[in-house]
Parts: structure tokens; C-alpha cells; sequence
């Protein structure tokens, strides 16, 4: 990469980027880029939010409650092939064509999922299923690769959180259009010809970020070395370190999730016991729509506010610690034996940080690394250790519920437990970082 520019004197900034300035550190002629990205992956977020819909009635109709459970093992098996595979294309092809590349090979499977759908082909819907959890992780983990490419540690530092707020809009955007949708009797197969035309959107989106860079920086773009993103992870303290964290924050998010469905559904069943007439299943609906609105507002108000605020004056460990110490003290909380209304805004505050907060902290792990690592890497540790993850979670409820039939509380403390070697991972990811910072030139594009 070549030098990047000098930014220009913030008397040259434009109206965009004075208007950017107002929730992080926005230099002039940093904000048109800016502004993409957060609109890629805002059309990103709600891509996924409107095929994260869809599936639920084509694998509960056509599998079930129990087969929705078994597909996250499908996954990630899948997941061990399409790694490499990703690892392969992505040493053979520069950066814009492997964004492009992957994108129109998803539009296709889109397509082709959607062909499936309206002949009613059997267990389409778990195909699917196994298909979204695949979707979903890697344009994702592709995007954040190629800002931390286009980025340097420090412009991506001040970026990133701004950057961000487009998955926190987007994906209650794209849930609330879908319900809409469904109600009004779209059928699946339309509604996935909309998400098609928003990963169009995003490749267009692509073509002109790169097209921009590429003339600021005049920097060619450096063909990837070959070499698989597993061994990238294992050969890395670093990275193996990033894996492990991310492992553990799945397993105690996940066994979170499952501590409020099983004390959503004791309190909906008791209220049923008490009135003949309650609606256990209206009740169960109102709550969860109104528990994901407030995780995703509170989401929201944190990305706008929080994030670029805590990385100014605390840098990457404010945002890496954030999530651990309230997971930390929320969970101590329900193993003491508070109620079903307690655990619910607990569960709020944690939801809410993950998917602002600590969200922001986990793009800027890479800002410092290889491109071999934020391209291939990133795809392994973003795809399938998060799936090992909520296999490693689903363990957990199965041998505390059968083996050792352990209560709320029980779970809450091995929740404690995990929670206080994600810290010790995440203080020795701060130390290595660092480290790596020093070393890591500003050489990048701004």
C-alpha cells in the first residue's frame, strides 16, 4: 500500500463530514468513504435481517423445532469446507473481485433458493437454514476485511464506530419491512428477490468504494499470499487468542438467550395457570417483540454515542472490557436469584453492548494484522468459531438440563465462571495488540 494522503485542515471539511463529526472524528476527505460503508453495510444488515425471516417458516414447517436445533452442527461442518475454499479464491483474485466474486455467488444461491422454494422442494427449508447460518457470518466478516484493508489503525480507530451504525439500523429496519411483508401475504420467494436486490445494491456499492480508494491512494492492490485462514489462526498467538475469546463470549451469550426463554416461558405458563383465558402465545410474541426493540434502540443510542466516545479515551480496551465486566456483573446478579423482570434488562444492557460496543471492538482487532489475516483469517474466526460457539453453548444447556438439572441460577454461575476467563483472554488480546500496533506501519489509505 502506498502512503495515505495528508487529511486536509478541518476548515476544508465539507458539510457531510461536519455532520459526521458529531458522533466520531471525522478529517476532511475522509467522510464520502465513510459514508459508503455505512451504507453497504447498513443494505448488509438488512439483507440479512429479511433472510433471517424467511427461514424461520420454511425450517419450522418443513422440519421442525428439533431439526432447527440439529442444523447448527450442519453448519458448522459446513463451514470447515467453505473456509478453505474462501482461503483458495481469495489468493487467486485482488480485493475487489473477491468482494464482487463472493457477493454474486450468494445472489445466485439466492435465486436459486427461491426457484426451490415455490416448487416446494423437500427440506428446502433446512437447506436453507444451513445456508443463512453460512450468509449471514461471511459477508459480514468479508466487509469488516476489507475496511480494515482500506483503513489505517488510526483512521479506522475514528471510523469504525461510525461505520458501525449501520448494522445497528439496519437490522431492525430489515425485520420490521419483512413482518410487514409477511402480513401483507408475500410470499418467501419475493421477499428473497428483495434481499437479492440489496446485495446488488451492495456490490454496486463496493465497485465505487474501491474505485475512490484506489484513485486516492494510487496504491496497486497486492495479490494475497496463498495459504488457508485455519492455519493463519493456529500458527498466530494473536489470532488464537481472538478465537478463544469469541468462543466464549458465544457459549455465555447463547446460554443467556436460553435463561430468558426458559423464564419467559415458566412465567408465561404460570400466568396461564392463574386465568384460564391468557394467550400464552400472544404474550410470548408482545414480549419478544418488545425485548429486541429496546436491544436494538439501546444498540442503536450506544453505536451513535458511546463507541467512538470510549475508544477516544480508552482505546481498544474500553470497548473490549465493556461487554465481560457487564456480563460479569449482570450474571452474578441472576445466580444471586433475582426475578424473571431483573433478568430481562439484564439481558437488555448485555444484547444491547454485544451488538453496539463490542461489536466495534471486534473489527478493530484486525486493523493491525496481515491482509492474509483480515481477508482469510477473519473469515474463520467470524464463520466457524462462532458456530463452535453456540455448539459449545448448546453442550452446555444439554448437560446442565439432563446430567445435572441445574436451575436458573446454576446456569447464571457457570455463565460467571466463563465470564472471568473471557477477561483473562481478553487483558492478554489487549497486551499482544499493542505489541502489534507498534509495529504495524500507517500505511494504509486513510
Amino acid at each position: 500500500m502506498a502512503e495515505a494522503a495528508q487529511p486536509a485542515p478541518d476548515g476544508a471539511k465539507t458539510p457531510l463530514e461536519r455532520l459526521l463529526s458529531i458522533f466520531t472524528d471525522v478529517r476532511a476527505g475522509e467522510g464520502p468513504t465513510a459514508l459508503l460503508m455505512l451504507m453497504n453495510i447498513f443494505a448488509l444488515l438488512i439483507c440479512y435481517s429479511i433472510i433471517k425471516i424467511v427461514r424461520e417458516p420454511l425450517i419450522l414447517l418443513g422440519g421442525g423445532a428439533e431439526m432447527r436445533s440439529y442444523t447448527a452442527a450442519g453448519q458448522a461442518l459446513v463451514l470447515m469446507g467453505f473456509v478453505p475454499v474462501y482461503s483458495w479464491f481469495a489468493s487467486r483474485v485482488d480485493r475487489v473481485k473477491l468482494v464482487i466474486g463472493v457477493s454474486l455467488f450468494f445472489i445466485l444461491n439466492i435465486e436459486l433458493f427461491a426457484l426451490a422454494v415455490a416448487a416446494r422442494v423437500p427440506y428446502v427449508g433446512v437447506a436453507f437454514f444451513i445456508w443463512v447460518g453460512i450468509f449471514n457470518m461471511s459477508l459480514v466478516a468479508q466487509f469488516w476485511s476489507y475496511a480494515n484493508d482500506i483503513y489505517t489503525k488510526e483512521a479506522g480507530d475514528r471510523l469504525f464506530p461510525i461505520i458501525v451504525v449501520g448494522m445497528t439500523a439496519g437490522a431492525p429496519l430489515g425485520s420490521f419491512i419483512t413482518g410487514r411483508w409477511f402480513a401483507a401475504g408475500v410470499t418467501p420467494q419475493l421477499i428473497l428477490q428483495a434481499s437479492a436486490g440489496l446485495l446488488v445494491v451492495s456490490l454496486l456499492l463496493y465497485a465505487v468504494i474501491n474505485a475512490r480508494e484506489t484513485r486516492r491512494t494510487r496504491a496497486p492492490e497486492e495479490a494475497l499470499a496463498p495459504g488457508g485462514g485455519f492455519s493463519l489462526v493456529f500458527r498466530s498467538d494473536y489470532l488464537r487468542l481472538i478465537a478463544l475469546l469469541v468462543v466464549l463470549l458465544n457459549v455465555v451469550n447463547t446460554t443467556g438467550e436460553y435463561l430468558i426463554a426458559r423464564l419467559l416461558t415458566s412465567h408465561a405458563s404460570a400466568l396461564a395457570a392463574a386465568d384460564p383465558t391468557f394467550n400464552r402465545q400472544a404474550y410470548i410474541g408482545a414480549f419478544s417483540a418488545g425485548y429486541q426493540f429496546w436491544v436494538n434502540v439501546t444498540a442503536l443510542g450506544l453505536q451513535a454515542f458511546v463507541a467512538s466516545r470510549l475508544v477516544k479515551y480508552t482505546g481498544l480496551r474500553g470497548v473490549l472490557l465493556a461487554l465481560p465486566l457487564i456480563a460479569l456483573g449482570g450474571y452474578s446478579i441472576i445466580a444471586a436469584g433475582v426475578g424473571f423482570a431483573v433478568v430481562r434488562w439484564i439481558k437488555t444492557a448485555e444484547n444491547a453492548t454485544d451488538y453496539s460496543i463490542m461489536n466495534t471492538a471486534r473489527q478493530l482487532f484486525w486493523l493491525p494484522t496481515s491482509r492474509e489475516e483480515k481477508y482469510k483469517a477473519k473469515q474463520a474466526i467470524d464463520t466457524f468459531f462462532v458456530r463452535t460457539g453456540d455448539l459449545l453453548s448448546a453442550a452446555v444447556v444439554y448437560v446442565g438440563t439432563t446430567a445435572l438439572r441445574m436451575g436458573v441460577g446454576g446456569f447464571a454461575a457457570v455463565n460467571v465462571a466463563l465470564t472471568v476467563v473471557w477477561i483473562a483472554i481478553a487483558l492478554l488480546i489487549l497486551r499482544r495488540h499493542r505489541s502489534l500496533a507498534r509495529l504495524t506501519p500507517a500505511t494504509a489509505a486513510a
